[in-house]
């Protein structure tokens, strides 16, 4: 394939922004770390689901990636790809509206079950998107500059993110009904959705000079080869294994947070809006730094920044103390997002990136539900200190392997050695 021509890339750097920022707006309403939470407890839903919404949502993604990434493997009209399977998510985002806005099943005993269900088709939508959405990424910029591309259309989703913010702190202290107030919110996810997904049409995709058919066993050998002969993405994998600790986490602090100092539910509004600020800057910052240093020292940053969340969770005496948590949890997401994406194409170079992201979440997806369920117990006993201890020490652990003992694919070009019959 063609590079594209840097104007051709800067056009999709900008669609990519619009994208982004319509993204993050509409995701604000439904943010897995607060929205979906708090949104859970006040429906009636058991503490320990509650809590554990951003660990099973993580677990939805993965099912079904690695069956995508299969089935995907040889399309070539990745625009439209991605175009259709946008529409997955905006049916679900319109059912969730219309139950909790006009429906009276949003108001019975068992709400709680139904957006449960819906939740869990949101997360299963997801994890179709997310393998089809990295390779069209892929074939819409170039390599050298994807650091940037990736920091800044990460950064304009949280300026997204902090104006729905705003939106929602005015929606959630309104005089409109709970949960009709959610499903406003839902509605607005859904109309911000399909303004993102238009403008897929809009990018410009690197020119194939020849496309060659990859069959089903061809998928396989090479996904089994990925396995077995490479040594520096296994000890990143193991890293991400104990990172798996700050999925429960998120869902925890809002949760933990309001027991210890009763807020009212319209602070959502401020955490995701706190939230979205510093993430923003912070996938501006660690898309910089990944482009000059390497992006697992951005992946670092992203650890660390999650352990002071915690710690300040632990130590927490006010609402200020609230607040400076999701400002640490949205510098860590920040982080994180371009760092992580941009090491998977750092560790496929000229692979199928679809596979190394569908690998990564199918082998982490068992750990993730290990944490959510021994998390969740120990939340069922009250045991908030105790689970926020041993996430913590999950996170120190997962620094000091990914910062000791994982080198950056990107100065270790020879990552994988292949055999040839």
């Amino acid at each position: 394939m063609k590079d594209l021509s840097s104007k051709e890339h800067y056009q999709n750097q900008n669609f990519n922004i619009i994208h982004e920022f319509f993204w993050g707006f509409g995701t604000a309403f439904h943010t897995v770390y607060a929205v979906v939470p708090l949104f859970l407890k006040k429906l009636g839903a058991p503490e320990a689901i509650a809590v554990s919404s951003t660990g099973i949502f993580s677990v939805l993604v993965a099912v079904p990636m690695l069956i995508t990434a299969a089935l995907s493997r040889n399309i070539v009209s990745l625009k439209k790809a991605v175009i259709y399977v946008h529409c997955l998510i905006l049916i679900v985002s319109f059912f969730m509206g219309y139950i909790f806005c006009f429906s009276s099943i949003g108001t019975s005993p068992h709400a709680w079950k139904i957006y449960l269900f819906f939740f869990f088709l949101y997360g299963l939508s997801v994890g179709i998107i997310v393998p089809i959405w990295a390779d069209f990424l892929d074939k819409t910029t170039n390599k050298s500059l994807r650091g940037n591309f990736f920091g800044l259309g990460f950064a304009f989703n949280s300026i997204g993110g902090f104006f729905g913010g705003i939106a929602l702190k005015y929606l959630l202290s309104s005089n409109i009904p709970f949960p009709k107030n959610f499903g406003y919110g839902f509605f607005i996810l859904f109309i911000s959705l399909i303004i993102g997904t238009i403008v897929f049409y809009f990018y410009k995709q690197k020119k194939y000079q020849h496309h060659k058919k990859k069959s089903l066993l061809q998928f396989k050998q090479e996904t089994k080869l990925i396995i077995n002969s490479h040594p520096n993405f296994h000890k990143y994998l193991i890293s991400r294994v104990f990172y798996c600790a700050t999925l429960p986490a998120m869902g925890l602090y809002a949760i933990y947070c309001q027991n210890k100092f009763y807020f009212e539910i319209s602070e959502v509004g401020i955490f995701t809006i706190l939230n979205v600020t510093t993430m923003g800057f912070f996938s501006y910052i660690s898309g910089k730094i990944g482009d000059r240093y390497g992006h697992k020292y951005g992946l670092v940053m992203a650890y660390a920044l999650h352990l002071l969340a915690i710690l300040l969770v632990l130590f927490s005496r006010n609402m200020l103390w609230v607040y400076c948590v999701f400002i640490a949890v949205g510098a860590g997401q920040g982080s994180f997002m371009p760092s992580a994406m941009n090491l998977i194409y750092d560790f496929a170079g000229e692979r199928d990136k679809k596979t190394y992201m569908a690998l990564i979440d199918s082998f982490l997806a068992p750990f993730a539900l290990i944490f959510i369920l021994g998390i969740g117990s120990l939340v069922n006993n009250s045991e908030y200190i105790l689970s926020l201890f041993i996430m913590g020490g999950c996170l120190f652990i997962a620094i000091i392997i990914l910062y000791f003992f994982v080198k950056d694919p990107k100065q270790n070009s020879n990552q994988i050695i292949y055999s040839e019959k």
